[in-house]
């Protein structure tokens, strides 16, 4: 790795590494060496979630642990990640096999966010957990700031059964109407119905779940358009 290289991200992550040799590692695709960046991905992934966790838990005192899971896992996710990876062109820096080179391994998000999780892991080693911790915050700053309504990071379905149970209604009932295609690429239909009421919607999804999910959105969304 080329001292620029080392430089840039230095500058781009606010540290300097005191050895270098890790940051190198961060930066090793398993597709390129036996050292690479698996073992730091792990611990930099175990860091992100309780720096993430402790900030949010300061930054929303009255929330419950539901709604605080949500919002982590909304920031601690791949394309997240992996923006932030981009943001600080990691992808250009990354050390690839020559196979994973050409198939264009830097543009991929999992490997873009495995690289993130294993620079922090880094860190934290070269410097210990309050410099991984103020590079971490910093990078997720603007997320932080700009945090969503938890009650909107519920999934489809279990809006759509609060919204029902709030007003003393049954659930509704999912129907899988067919399954097609090979099983790498199998297509699910289902029906969404509610049971004290004439209104049903149909999704399809390459999972079952997936299509479940989706006629649920599209229920809710007629329930509210029509109450």
């Amino acid at each position: 790795m080329t001292s620029r290289i080392i430089q840039n991200l230095g500058e781009a992550l606010g540290y300097q590494f005191k050895d270098p040799a890790l940051l190198s590692q961060a930066l090793t695709h398993r597709s390129h060496a036996l050292v690479n960046n698996e073992r730091l991905e792990f611990l930099g992934d175990g860091l992100i979630n309780f720096i993430i966790g402790e900030s949010l838990y300061r930054l929303r005192p009255s929330a419950e642990e539901g709604a605080l899971s949500r919002l982590r896992a909304s920031l601690v996710r791949e394309e997240s990640l992996a923006l932030l990876a981009r943001d600080l062109k990691l992808g250009e820096a990354i050390k690839f096999g020559e196979g994973e080179l050409k198939s264009g391994g830097w543009r991929r998000d999992s490997i873009l966010a495995d690289a993130f999780e294993a620079i922090v892991g880094a860190i934290f080693l070269d410097g210990g957990f309050e410099a991984a911790r103020d590079v971490c915050l910093r990078r997720f700053d603007v997320l932080l700031n700009q945090l969503p309504d938890p009650e909107t990071l519920k999934d489809p379905k279990t809006r759509l059964q609060e919204w029902l149970q709030a007003r003393g209604r049954p659930l509704p009932v999912y129907e899988v109407l067919s399954e097609s295609g090979p099983p790498h690429r199998r297509q699910f239909v289902v029906r969404s119905r509610l049971t004290d009421a004439e209104l049903t919607t149909e999704a399809f999804s390459n999972n079952r779940r997936g299509a479940e999910q989706k006629a649920a959105e599209l229920l809710l969304q007629r329930l509210i358009a029509t109450a």
